[in-house]
């Protein structure tokens, strides 16, 4: 069989032969399988394809609607887990507050200073233990290495046995799981 040279080459530069090279190595006379050739000899079945095409339009439209009702749906709850994702956490530090709130009230009252100091210690304490069971957790940084993904140096001061290393912590720095969400401002030595 004689190769014929109604061959083109797509994009990928792949050989694509044309319709009319493929029925002539066939060995067909150009006939057409397709489904207008019914169509044509019997007018009844234009109806039928306008019947099918308002079927499928209809089903597009439904679904165009679906999807456009289930996107704003979707809008909508972010919108609420934002307004109101912080709650969980308000809650857990308002205890701490009403603590607050007492020392400051027994503060005045009275003149023990010890007590007082003893008071905000455990008021302290309690708020860390509300920010770890919420997955925050503090950056250590007293005589650790200067890392740029962790601390921010906002001084060097000269040091010969502390060089490259944290040797004065100005603002702690915090992490909410593995995510930084504050860095540790330090002073680094050089």
């Amino acid at each position: 069989m004689a190769k014929n040279k109604d061959k083109s080459k797509d994009f990928e530069n792949k050989e694509v032969m044309s319709e009319e090279t493929i029925q002539s190595e066939r060995g067909t006379e150009n006939h057409d399988d397709n489904l207008t050739g019914e169509a044509d000899n019997n007018p009844g079945n234009t109806s039928s394809l306008a019947d099918d095409a308002a079927v499928w339009q209809d089903k597009y439209i439904r679904l165009s609607a679906e999807f456009d009702n289930f996107r704003k749906r979707i809008l909508k709850e972010k919108m609420d887990l934002i307004s109101t994702g912080g709650e969980d956490v308000i809650k857990s530090i308002l205890p701490v507050m009403d603590d607050m709130d007492r020392a400051e009230d027994a503060v005045e009252k009275s003149d023990d200073i010890e007590s007082a100091r003893t008071g905000m210690k455990l008021i302290r304490q309690k708020l860390i233990d509300v920010l770890k069971t919420k997955g925050v957790s503090e950056i250590e940084a007293m005589d650790q290495d200067m890392d740029t993904d962790l601390f921010e140096a906002v001084a060097k001061f000269p040091s010969e046995d502390k060089k490259g290393k944290i040797i004065d912590v100005l603002q702690k720095g915090y992490k909410l799981k593995d995510k930084v969400i504050r860095f540790a401002k330090v002073v680094v030595g050089e």
